[in-house]
């Protein structure tokens, strides 16, 4: 007797009407996500005014990494279709790797610049949850990208591929939500609140969720186990 873990396929159970309809649903909340994805990190970019201090371009970094291409990688995977013309899983796994080395490179770049201005003003290191949060969240990246390197090296780990990659996605759900709690918390430091007031703060508050609905949505699709068959 042997117990395995069969994954179905979405929309199971739903009629034909009901089936295209949260098809074409999904499809819009996945282009929806791009466009906020980049519609944000462009945003913010303009309200750093990158250059005018070294301050400026940590939110010019970390929405690069965070907003834009964490978004984009994940969403590479995505069965309702991503910007880039890759149909080929081995295509997309390479883009993704590149990606992801994109997010560790313009986050610890981030965090650098941070660095730098803080010691130049001599202010506190770590002295906010926003702070804590944000070294929270790299050293879960920097986690993440080692548990995808794992995936190069099965055997070695003595663990299926499938269960590997398993544990990798939902490893990237966390440290994808763990990154959007931090961007909602930098809306609330004295910068942003300064820069961004009114009705727009509540938009730049909220707009971040959905990317992160959007992407939980995908990998509880993809990996959630739905039922079991004895066989």
């Amino acid at each position: 007797m042997r117990a395995d873990v069969e994954y179905s396929p979405v929309g199971e159970g739903l009629g034909m009407s009901e089936f295209w309809l949260y098809v074409w649903m999904r499809r819009v909340a996945v282009i929806a996500a791009h466009v906020i994805a980049v519609g944000l990190t462009v945003l913010i970019s303009l309200l750093s005014r990158p250059g005018t201090s070294l301050f400026s371009w940590h939110p010019v970094c970390m929405s690069i990494a965070y907003l834009l291409c964490l978004t984009e990688g994940i969403l590479l995977f995505s069965p309702e279709g991503t910007p880039f013309c890759f149909k080929a899983r081995k295509g997309k796994v390479r883009l993704h790797w590149f990606i992801q080395a994109l997010v560790i490179l313009a986050a610890a770049t981030g965090v650098g610049f941070m660095v730098a201005s803080k010691n130049v003003s001599e202010r506190p290191h770590l002295a906010t949850w926003h702070s804590l949060l944000g070294v929270g969240t790299l050293a879960a990246t920097v986690l993440q990208a080692a548990c995808g390197i794992c995936l190069l090296f099965p055997k070695l780990l003595k663990l299926s591929p499938p269960r590997l990659k398993l544990y990798h996605a939902t490893c990237g759900l966390v440290v994808y939500l763990l990154a959007t709690v931090t961007v909602v918390s930098a809306m609330f430091s004295d910068w942003f609140q300064a820069t961004v007031k009114g009705v727009v703060w509540y938009a730049f508050l909220l707009l971040p969720l959905f990317p992160a609905l959007v992407i939980m949505n995908q990998i509880t699709n993809a990996y959630l186990p739905r039922k079991k068959i004895t066989t």
